[in-house]
């Protein structure tokens, strides 16, 4: 099945250099992507933005990029004897501080770190367990973090680090409820986990007979488990979480092996992800979504990818717009004020920033 998996998510999707779909709704600001030139061909499924100006892209090939001038150049900056790992995830606290996390049974699940812009890495974890397979990571703030793994004799396996992932430590499984039979986490855009306010985070899962979003108050001890409304299978389930505070927050995913299709591909929470209401399939987006994020200096707008187009949601998620129909696997927004930015990445060595 993982094997299965990796290499259904490795294809990915061709980049589309197609036209944008007209404007948004009178009143409301268009949205478009602004393709900027990274000389690289490795598919990006790991992206970190930390403002306009400065992100970073993981990807096939062991390939690390990092922009500080908005996209303008990008500067390979990858970790040396990397070559043969997919990050899959990257977490930035700025301009010089990275964390980098590579997908895999085994070995080939890594954390790599560098504080002076990818000029040298060390190597922080790499897994010894051969059950365990790293999907994604992220951080409470520069200094706590948690990974996660699909299932482990059970049960989903949490890595946490409390120096900024200079070390980890495998967390005890007590408190984390039992995985469904065949239920994983999809490794497709670095926001199968998502950290919060305080010492919460969410994470979501797919494969098993329904999708379901788990829920830490505690930093990674104690977990909860709600069920999701959205689409299961195979390859099926939700990709991809997006939290603005503690409360409000967007589910996205559905059949990768249908992209074009929109298989109950969304769903939102307004109670902390206690429970999920399902997006109607003509308000949801417009196909299979892998990555989400909401927009900053905006109340409840919201960016989802996917290999067939980007779709914008004004309402929190509860309606959603296609606004772009080529082909990117990950979205992340951060900064504040003039400083903040959105960026996309995807296969071909695809990267991109928002625009209005």
């Amino acid at each position: 099945m993982r094997i299965l998996r990796v290499a259904a998510i490795a294809a990915g999707g061709l980049l589309l250099m197609s036209q944008l779909v007209p404007a948004q709704a009178s009143g409301r600001p268009s949205y478009q992507w602004e393709l900027t030139p990274t000389g690289s061909t490795a598919q990006f499924r790991g992206l970190a933005a930390v403002s306009k100006d400065v992100a970073w892209v993981g990807g096939s090939g062991g390939q690390v990029l990092r922009t500080v001038d908005g996209g303008k150049s990008w500067q390979n900056v990858s970790p040396a004897g990397a070559e043969t790992v997919q990050f899959r995830d990257v977490e930035a606290f700025d301009a010089k501080r990275a964390v980098v996390l590579s997908i895999g049974n085994g070995g080939d699940s890594r954390v790599y770190r560098t504080v002076d812009g990818g000029q040298s890495w060390t190597e922080t974890f790499r897994n010894p367990d051969a059950n365990a397979f790293y999907d994604c990571f992220d951080f409470f703030d520069d200094k706590r973090g948690l990974a996660l793994s699909d299932p482990v004799d059970g049960k989903f396996r949490i890595l946490a680090t409390s120096d900024g992932g200079k070390s980890w430590q495998v967390q005890p499984t007590a408190g984390m409820p039992a995985a469904l039979p065949g239920e994983f986490a999809f490794a497709a855009s670095g926001t199968c986990l998502v950290a919060g306010p305080g010492r919460t985070a969410w994470f979501a899962t797919g494969g098993g007979e329904r999708p379901r979003v788990f829920r830490t108050v505690d930093g990674g001890k104690q977990w909860t488990v709600a069920d999701s409304p959205m689409a299961s299978g195979e390859a099926a389930g939700i990709f991809s979480l997006a939290f603005r505070g503690p409360l409000f927050g967007v589910a996205v995913g559905g059949d990768f092996l249908k992209p074009a299709e929109a298989v109950k591909a969304a769903s939102v929470t307004y109670d902390g992800g206690r429970t999920w209401k399902l997006v109607p399939a003509d308000k949801a987006p417009k196909g299979y979504r892998s990555g989400s994020a909401f927009v900053p200096n905006t109340p409840a707008t919201v960016i989802a990818v996917g290999p067939s187009g980007s779709d914008v949601s004004y309402d929190g998620g509860r309606s959603w717009t296609q606004f772009y129909d080529g082909s990117f696997d990950s979205v992340e927004c951060a900064g504040h004020g003039v400083k903040a930015g959105c960026w996309a990445s995807g296969a071909k060595g695809a990267v991109a920033r928002l625009t209005r």
